[in-house]
Protein backbone atom coordinates (compact mmCIF):
# COMPACT_ATOMS: atom_id res chain seq x y z
CA UNK A 1 0.00 0.00 0.00
CA UNK A 2 2.90 2.66 0.86
CA UNK A 3 3.90 2.56 -3.11
CA UNK A 4 0.44 3.26 -4.26
CA UNK A 5 0.04 6.26 -1.03
CA UNK A 6 3.37 8.15 -3.13
CA UNK A 7 1.65 7.73 -6.62
CA UNK A 8 -1.88 7.65 -6.21
CA UNK A 9 -3.40 11.54 -6.86
CA UNK A 10 -6.71 9.90 -5.52
CA UNK A 11 -5.24 10.10 -2.22
CA UNK A 12 -4.66 13.65 -2.57
CA UNK A 13 -8.65 14.28 -3.85
CA UNK A 14 -9.32 12.22 -0.96
CA UNK A 15 -7.72 14.24 1.38
CA UNK A 16 -8.49 17.81 -0.23
CA UNK A 17 -12.31 17.01 -0.31
CA UNK A 18 -12.15 16.08 3.65
CA UNK A 19 -10.51 18.42 4.41
CA UNK A 20 -12.73 21.50 2.73
CA UNK A 21 -15.67 19.81 4.95
CA UNK A 22 -13.73 19.73 8.04
CA UNK A 23 -12.84 23.18 7.22
CA UNK A 24 -16.57 24.32 6.37
CA UNK A 25 -18.21 22.55 9.66
CA UNK A 26 -15.13 21.07 11.83
CA UNK A 27 -16.59 17.62 11.84
CA UNK A 28 -15.70 14.76 9.30
CA UNK A 29 -12.15 13.79 9.43
CA UNK A 30 -12.11 10.91 11.39
CA UNK A 31 -16.02 9.98 10.18
CA UNK A 32 -15.05 10.01 6.51
CA UNK A 33 -11.32 9.43 6.10
CA UNK A 34 -10.94 5.94 8.04
CA UNK A 35 -13.98 4.50 6.07
CA UNK A 36 -12.53 6.38 2.59
CA UNK A 37 -9.21 4.28 3.33
CA UNK A 38 -11.61 1.16 4.12
CA UNK A 39 -13.63 1.20 1.86
CA UNK A 40 -11.92 3.16 -1.06
CA UNK A 41 -8.61 2.27 -1.24
CA UNK A 42 -8.34 -1.03 0.17
CA UNK A 43 -6.83 0.03 3.76
CA UNK A 44 -6.83 -2.78 6.41
CA UNK A 45 -9.29 -1.08 8.96
CA UNK A 46 -6.25 -1.09 11.70
CA UNK A 47 -3.83 0.36 9.41
CA UNK A 48 -6.71 2.87 8.25
CA UNK A 49 -8.03 3.54 12.18
CA UNK A 50 -3.90 4.06 12.90
CA UNK A 51 -3.16 6.58 9.99
CA UNK A 52 -6.17 8.98 10.52
CA UNK A 53 -5.55 9.13 14.18
CA UNK A 54 -2.26 10.88 13.27
CA UNK A 55 -4.01 12.26 10.28
CA UNK A 56 -6.59 13.99 12.77
CA UNK A 57 -4.06 15.35 15.54
CA UNK A 58 -1.96 16.97 12.58
CA UNK A 59 -5.30 18.74 11.14
CA UNK A 60 -6.81 19.20 14.68
CA UNK A 61 -3.71 21.10 15.40
CA UNK A 62 -4.06 24.05 12.60
CA UNK A 63 -7.86 24.37 14.56
CA UNK A 64 -6.52 24.36 17.84
CA UNK A 65 -4.19 27.38 16.94
CA UNK A 66 -7.15 29.17 15.59
CA UNK A 67 -9.12 28.81 18.49
CA UNK A 68 -6.55 29.53 20.51
CA UNK A 69 -5.61 32.39 18.79
CA UNK A 70 -9.29 33.62 19.14
CA UNK A 71 -9.50 32.48 22.74
CA UNK A 72 -12.53 30.01 22.52
CA UNK A 73 -10.70 27.07 23.91
CA UNK A 74 -11.91 26.54 27.69
CA UNK A 75 -8.67 24.47 29.12
CA UNK A 76 -10.50 23.29 31.91
CA UNK A 77 -12.95 21.45 29.87
CA UNK A 78 -10.10 20.07 28.01
CA UNK A 79 -8.46 18.73 30.95
CA UNK A 80 -11.29 17.87 32.28
CA UNK A 81 -11.33 15.54 29.19
CA UNK A 82 -7.83 14.58 28.96
CA UNK A 83 -8.43 13.25 32.46
CA UNK A 84 -10.72 10.51 31.32
CA UNK A 85 -9.77 9.93 27.88
CA UNK A 86 -5.79 9.76 28.00
CA UNK A 87 -5.77 6.50 30.41
CA UNK A 88 -8.93 4.89 28.54
CA UNK A 89 -6.79 5.46 25.28
CA UNK A 90 -3.94 3.40 26.92
CA UNK A 91 -5.98 0.60 28.19
CA UNK A 92 -7.76 0.77 24.64
CA UNK A 93 -3.90 0.26 23.18
CA UNK A 94 -3.04 -2.34 25.68
CA UNK A 95 -6.60 -4.22 24.73
CA UNK A 96 -5.28 -3.89 20.93
CA UNK A 97 -1.44 -5.24 21.72
CA UNK A 98 -3.15 -8.52 23.17
CA UNK A 99 -4.99 -9.06 20.31
CA UNK A 100 -2.80 -7.93 17.72
CA UNK A 101 -4.34 -4.84 16.40
CA UNK A 102 -2.74 -5.22 12.60
CA UNK A 103 -3.35 -9.00 12.50
CA UNK A 104 -6.12 -10.62 10.00
CA UNK A 105 -8.40 -10.99 12.16
CA UNK A 106 -8.58 -7.48 13.65
CA UNK A 107 -10.69 -6.29 11.14
CA UNK A 108 -13.79 -8.83 11.89
CA UNK A 109 -14.48 -6.10 15.28
CA UNK A 110 -13.01 -2.92 14.48
CA UNK A 111 -15.09 -2.81 11.02
CA UNK A 112 -18.52 -3.30 12.78
CA UNK A 113 -17.20 -0.81 15.35
CA UNK A 114 -16.74 1.84 13.35
CA UNK A 115 -19.83 1.69 11.31
CA UNK A 116 -21.70 1.73 14.70
CA UNK A 117 -19.84 4.86 15.65
CA UNK A 118 -20.33 6.89 12.10
CA UNK A 119 -23.95 5.94 13.10
CA UNK A 120 -24.27 7.30 16.02
CA UNK A 121 -22.66 10.24 14.44
CA UNK A 122 -25.23 11.35 11.71
CA UNK A 123 -27.23 10.63 14.57
CA UNK A 124 -25.78 13.60 16.54
CA UNK A 125 -25.77 15.62 13.65
CA UNK A 126 -29.31 15.11 12.80
CA UNK A 127 -31.11 15.07 16.17
CA UNK A 128 -28.68 17.17 18.22
CA UNK A 129 -31.29 20.22 18.60
CA UNK A 130 -33.45 18.05 19.20
CA UNK A 131 -32.01 16.11 21.98
CA UNK A 132 -30.52 19.58 23.45
CA UNK A 133 -34.51 20.82 23.45
CA UNK A 134 -35.41 17.69 25.24
CA UNK A 135 -32.75 17.41 28.22
CA UNK A 136 -32.23 21.20 28.61
CA UNK A 137 -34.24 21.39 31.63
CA UNK A 138 -32.81 18.65 33.15
CA UNK A 139 -29.22 19.43 32.29
CA UNK A 140 -29.88 23.10 33.45
CA UNK A 141 -29.82 21.33 37.57
CA UNK A 142 -26.94 19.55 37.00
CA UNK A 143 -24.40 21.23 39.49
CA UNK A 144 -20.66 21.93 38.22
CA UNK A 145 -18.99 19.49 40.42
CA UNK A 146 -21.04 16.86 38.80
CA UNK A 147 -20.53 18.22 35.63
CA UNK A 148 -16.62 18.49 35.63
CA UNK A 149 -17.19 14.66 36.70
CA UNK A 150 -19.37 14.02 34.12
CA UNK A 151 -17.17 15.79 31.66
CA UNK A 152 -14.45 12.94 32.97
CA UNK A 153 -16.91 10.09 32.09
CA UNK A 154 -16.96 11.51 28.81
CA UNK A 155 -13.41 11.57 28.33
CA UNK A 156 -13.09 8.39 29.02
CA UNK A 157 -15.74 7.01 26.73
CA UNK A 158 -14.75 8.88 24.18
CA UNK A 159 -10.89 8.11 24.61
CA UNK A 160 -12.25 4.17 24.20
CA UNK A 161 -13.92 4.67 21.25
CA UNK A 162 -11.62 7.51 19.16
CA UNK A 163 -8.74 4.90 19.93
CA UNK A 164 -10.52 1.74 18.56
CA UNK A 165 -12.08 3.66 15.87
CA UNK A 166 -11.01 7.08 14.99
CA UNK A 167 -14.34 8.43 15.30
CA UNK A 168 -16.17 10.29 17.92
CA UNK A 169 -13.62 12.96 18.82
CA UNK A 170 -15.79 15.66 16.89
CA UNK A 171 -19.44 15.40 16.54
CA UNK A 172 -20.74 13.26 19.30
CA UNK A 173 -17.63 15.26 21.93
CA UNK A 174 -19.51 18.36 20.62
CA UNK A 175 -23.05 17.24 21.50
CA UNK A 176 -21.65 15.92 25.09
CA UNK A 177 -20.63 18.99 25.73
CA UNK A 178 -23.51 20.89 24.86
CA UNK A 179 -25.69 19.22 27.74
CA UNK A 180 -22.75 19.88 30.19
CA UNK A 181 -22.21 23.12 29.73
CA UNK A 182 -25.47 24.81 28.09
CA UNK A 183 -24.27 27.99 28.65
CA UNK A 184 -20.86 28.28 27.11
CA UNK A 185 -20.72 30.06 23.63
CA UNK A 186 -20.85 27.30 20.94
CA UNK A 187 -17.45 28.38 19.48
CA UNK A 188 -15.84 27.99 23.16
CA UNK A 189 -17.79 24.18 22.93
CA UNK A 190 -16.29 23.67 19.70
CA UNK A 191 -12.47 25.08 20.62
CA UNK A 192 -12.44 22.98 23.32
CA UNK A 193 -13.35 19.66 21.94
CA UNK A 194 -10.89 20.02 18.94
CA UNK A 195 -8.22 20.89 21.42
CA UNK A 196 -8.75 17.71 23.37
CA UNK A 197 -8.91 16.02 20.56
CA UNK A 198 -4.92 17.11 19.38
CA UNK A 199 -3.55 14.81 22.34
CA UNK A 200 -5.97 12.28 22.56
CA UNK A 201 -5.20 11.02 19.07
CA UNK A 202 -1.39 11.80 19.06
CA UNK A 203 -1.53 8.92 21.32
CA UNK A 204 -3.78 7.10 20.07
CA UNK A 205 -2.16 7.11 16.59
CA UNK A 206 1.85 6.89 18.28
CA UNK A 207 0.27 3.78 19.88
CA UNK A 208 -1.01 2.24 16.34
CA UNK A 209 2.89 3.22 15.01
CA UNK A 210 3.97 0.87 18.18
CA UNK A 211 1.67 -1.46 17.09
CA UNK A 212 2.68 -1.37 13.27
CA UNK A 213 -0.78 -0.14 12.12
CA UNK A 214 0.01 3.17 10.82
CA UNK A 215 1.19 3.65 7.18
CA UNK A 216 3.45 6.56 6.89
CA UNK A 217 3.53 7.36 3.09
CA UNK A 218 -0.27 7.07 3.19
CA UNK A 219 -0.15 9.73 6.13
CA UNK A 220 1.83 12.05 4.18
CA UNK A 221 -0.41 11.78 1.06
CA UNK A 222 -3.20 13.08 2.90
CA UNK A 223 -2.13 15.62 4.90
CA UNK A 224 -0.83 17.18 1.14
CA UNK A 225 -4.14 17.29 0.01
CA UNK A 226 -6.34 18.24 3.56
CA UNK A 227 -4.05 21.18 4.63
CA UNK A 228 -4.85 23.37 1.74
CA UNK A 229 -8.35 21.76 1.35
CA UNK A 230 -9.05 22.92 5.20
CA UNK A 231 -7.96 26.30 4.35
CA UNK A 232 -10.01 26.43 1.64
CA UNK A 233 -12.84 25.22 3.41
CA UNK A 234 -12.44 27.52 6.10
CA UNK A 235 -12.41 30.30 3.41
CA UNK A 236 -15.50 29.27 2.45
CA UNK A 237 -16.98 28.50 5.66
CA UNK A 238 -20.37 30.17 5.95
CA UNK A 239 -21.31 30.63 2.01
CA UNK A 240 -23.67 27.32 2.37
CA UNK A 241 -25.90 26.94 4.90
CA UNK A 242 -24.47 24.56 8.10
CA UNK A 243 -27.94 22.98 7.82
CA UNK A 244 -27.31 21.67 4.45
CA UNK A 245 -23.53 20.60 4.81
CA UNK A 246 -24.40 18.38 8.17
CA UNK A 247 -27.50 16.92 6.88
CA UNK A 248 -25.73 15.52 3.76
CA UNK A 249 -22.70 14.71 5.76
CA UNK A 250 -25.42 12.68 7.78
CA UNK A 251 -26.46 10.93 4.92
CA UNK A 252 -23.28 9.95 3.72
CA UNK A 253 -22.07 8.55 7.06
CA UNK A 254 -25.44 6.78 7.79
CA UNK A 255 -24.73 5.22 4.01
CA UNK A 256 -20.78 4.34 4.96
CA UNK A 257 -21.23 3.33 8.30
CA UNK A 258 -24.32 0.56 6.88
CA UNK A 259 -22.38 -0.78 4.62
CA UNK A 260 -19.34 -1.67 7.04
CA UNK A 261 -22.24 -3.29 9.40
CA UNK A 262 -23.52 -5.22 6.46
Amino acid sequence: MSWIAAINPALLLSGFCVGLLVGQTGVGGGSLMTPILVLGFGVHPATAVGTDLLYASATQSVGTLVHGLNHTVDWRIVRRLATGSVPAAVLALLALSHRGSAGDGSGGYIAPMLGTMLLLTALSLIFRQYFLRFTAGILDRVAPRQAAMLTVVTGAAIGGVVTLSSVGAGAIGVTALLLLYPRRPLSVIVGSDIAHAVPLTLLAGMGHWWLGSVDWPLLGSLLSGSIPGIVVGSYLSGRIPDSVLRTVLALVLCGVGGRLLL
